[in-house]
């Protein structure tokens, strides 16, 4: 991908969900999002009042959706990581795409007070509302910083485990996203992500599409390759177990386009080796 579509990918996506972002925070929206104008059909989020729903019907329990701010949650998961990883009280977890900080808050409750939850997105929207969230919420152990997940404002080897919902395949330089995981997991920390995975070849409408890719369908790649750039990366027990039962979500996100053919929701799990674990045998 050229480095002006890498440019267009992310503006796309930017203003995409900065005005979700907005949105959320009660700001009036002309449509379902503030758009590039290449994207011209609506963003996956789902409308106000739908969000619960839809976290519901991706493994999010009732006693989830209570424990976070009002407004954290904007329906735009594939998956609940939170819940492949297994966190332990007093662990570092780090969110990429952190968007409202839905998956944060939950994640601050289970690693507890001597813990610390920090989540990164790259739009400044986001990041505002996820602050304020996180000023509701009282909870002391979670921060929200401004960055690029192919570049994160995090220190080397400083985190446990890194979750991400439904964001990397946003992004046009995944290879990066996954070098930049291993950096700043700690030897021995892992990776339990929820993603969109391509199961079969995309047609060029949907990979060319900016509205596809910044709605979570265009950018999405082979397990094939996901498993590639995370054992490049120095991965190892790669898996990427597959959810077949969730195209009937992806069937609603672009109606009439099958793109439920092409995509599915996965868990993505990995390890940084520990200290003296030689990094072989990823698969």
């Amino acid at each position: 991908m050229s480095e002006s579509r890498d440019d267009a990918v992310r503006t796309a996506v930017r203003l995409n969900y900065g005005a979700v972002a907005r949105r959320a925070a009660g700001a009036e929206v002309k449509g379902c999002c503030q758009r590039a104008p290449e994207v011209r059909t609506p963003c996956c989020a789902p409308e106000p009042g739908r969000a619960a729903q839809v976290s519901c019907g991706l493994g999010y329990s009732e006693d989830d959706l209570a424990a976070a701010p009002e407004g954290a949650n904007l329906g735009l998961g594939c998956g609940n990581p939170t819940a492949i990883a297994a966190l332990k009280p007093g662990e570092r977890v780090l969110d990429l795409g952190s968007g409202g900080g839905f998956d944060c808050f939950l994640a601050a409750r289970q690693v507890g007070p001597e813990g610390h939850v920090v989540g990164v997105d790259m739009t400044p929207d986001m990041v505002d509302l996820a602050q304020r969230n996180a000023a509701e919420s009282g909870l002391a152990n979670v921060e929200f910083r401004l960055g690029q997940i192919e570049a994160l404002p995090v220190t080397d080897s400083s985190i446990d485990v890194v979750l991400s919902n439904c964001v990397v395949n946003l992004s046009p330089n995944k290879a990066a996203v996954f070098r930049e995981a291993f950096r700043v997991l700690a030897p021995g920390g892992r990776l339990s992500i929820s993603d969109i995975v391509a199961t079969a070849p995309l047609p060029d409408s949907l990979t060319e599409s900016l509205d596809a890719i910044s709605g979570c369908i265009g950018g999405a790649e082979s397990v094939e390759a996901i498993v590639d750039w995370l054992m490049a990366a120095g991965f190892v027990d790669v898996r990427v177990e597959v959810a077949e039962s969730s195209r009937e979500a992806i069937a609603d996100w672009a109606p009439g386009q099958g793109a439920e053919r092409f995509v599915a929701s996965a868990a993505i799990e990995a390890h940084k080796p520990a200290d003296g674990q030689a990094a072989c045998c990823g698969r």
